[in-house]
């Protein structure tokens, strides 16, 4: 099938889903269409992939990693801007952020770490009307010839497996 040459294809069709921007919310405004809002509250599908839960914010691993163990901090309310966070929210945020790095850390003792947040479409915010901010443990050399030339992420254990020892690392502290 396809043109024949010297080519190896490696097939991810479930990236599809990301790239067509299923589950998206289409109006910013509504918050019942956001999976942000949803996750933490088992009205979405994506409940399961929850690591912890506190006051204002939850920590959740990402639907589509950059890495094993890539964990988003979310607010529970649909806000977009970090400015618009109460002071409240804006403490539990940052204090989920070190306790998301401490149970990474000890749950698969990565190298380091890329932390961060991308407000608005046009900055790279996948989902742009809930504010989410990304904690990606780092390896040497986990970045390969892999997402360079075969345009895919090779993921060493299933999300469900990651969320379990992430979740038991984060209790534990």
């Amino acid at each position: 099938m396809g043109n024949p040459d010297a080519w190896d294809r490696l097939w991810t069709p479930h990236r599809m889903a990301y790239i067509r921007g299923e589950g998206k919310p289409v109006d910013p405004a509504q918050a019942s269409q956001c999976p942000f809002c949803q996750a933490p509250h088992g009205a979405g599908k994506d409940d399961d992939l929850v690591v912890a839960r506190g006051q204002s914010v939850y920590a959740v691993l990402n639907k589509f990693p950059y890495n094993s163990g890539h964990v988003l901090i979310c607010p529970y309310r649909h806000v977009a801007d970090y400015v618009d966070l109460t002071s409240q929210e804006t403490a539990e945020f940052s204090e989920f952020t070190k306790l998301a790095i401490r149970a990474l850390t000890e749950c698969s003792a990565p190298q380091g770490f890329n932390i961060g947040m991308n407000q608005g479409q046009i900055a790279g915010a996948g989902i742009s009307a809930h504010l989410h901010q990304h904690i990606v443990p780092r390896w040497g050399g986990d970045m390969n010839f892999m997402p360079v030339v075969g345009g895919t992420k090779v993921l060493p254990q299933l999300l469900e497996k990651t969320r379990e020892l992430v979740a038991d690392a984060w209790a534990g502290l």
